[in-house]
């Protein structure tokens, strides 16, 4: 059991080291509880289902022979705030210079930023889902939550 504290503290501990996540992750484990104790899981997964679908949207929308910049940039907007509020810190990054690349109404700036999205959305939804994986067997060792 004590390895799995140990090793669950220090990849949590990377995650927000190699700027994954930010504090905003921890207030939101804040929010899970007893009555609710997969209150991440779910809030996270949806965050997974949302993302996938406006990375569709993003790249349906940068193939169109007349990029609606609007359109690209609202899709770009509801990733930022959906990332921001899980505390994925460096999709939220990447989501504010895809914006600047809107506002310019640069094709090739805003085809760059939709790669890096998906490969920092990628590396988030892999971290976190170890973290989770790491969590349980926690939890079916026995262990209980908060871990400090």
């Amino acid at each position: 059991m004590e390895q799995i504290q140990r090793k669950l503290a220090e990849y949590t501990a990377s995650l927000y080291n190699e700027k994954i996540l930010d504090e905003q992750f921890i207030q939101l484990q804040q929010l899970q509880d007893e009555s609710n104790p997969d209150f991440v899981v779910e809030v996270v997964s949806l965050f997974f289902e949302d993302s996938e679908r406006l990375l569709n949207e993003l790249a349906k929308a940068l193939n169109q022979s007349n990029v609606d910049f609007k359109k690209l940039d609202a899709h770009v907007h509801q990733l930022k705030g959906s990332s921001s509020s899980i505390g994925a810190q460096r999709v939220q990054r990447v989501c504010i210079s895809f914006r600047n690349y809107c506002d310019e109404r640069n094709v090739e700036g805003c085809l760059k930023c939709l790669q890096q999205v998906k490969i920092e959305y990628t590396l988030v939804k892999n971290k976190l889902e170890t973290l989770f994986k790491l969590e349980k067997q926690f939890v079916d060792a026995g262990g209980s939550f908060p871990v400090v």
